[in-house]
């Protein structure tokens, strides 16, 4: 039980943290799962996907950079519309962990 849990929350944010990821900077699909596993556990299988969606949703673009070791890699950036969606999602966040917090603290 606690661990269908930890995943739906996990799940919850996990569109916020790739989008926090890359307003730090451009990142290749494997690097972005590789942080968000060593963060927050999340695995690549979920990650794909994800990124699928959001550059279909106009969030994130793409483009290929030739890699010394193998094929291009496939990097993500973030549109517009992604730093848009970050800013206010991070702001959600915020709200949103406050008023938990306060009734979780409230709690006991």
């Amino acid at each position: 039980m606690a661990e269908a849990v930890q995943i739906q929350l996990k799940k919850g944010v996990l569109e916020l943290c790739v989008l926090a990821l890359l307003s730090r900077g451009d990142a290749y699909g494997y690097e972005i799962a590789s942080r968000l596993a060593e963060g927050i556990g999340m695995g690549e299988g979920t990650i794909y996907p994800l990124m699928r969606r959001m550059q279909a949703d106009g969030l994130v673009a793409t483009y290929l950079v030739e890699s010394p070791t193998g094929p291009p890699r496939k990097y993500y950036r973030l549109t517009d519309e992604g730093r848009s969606a970050y800013e206010l999602q991070k702001t959600e966040w915020s709200a949103f962990s406050a008023a938990v917090d306060a009734i979780l603290g409230g709690a006991q």
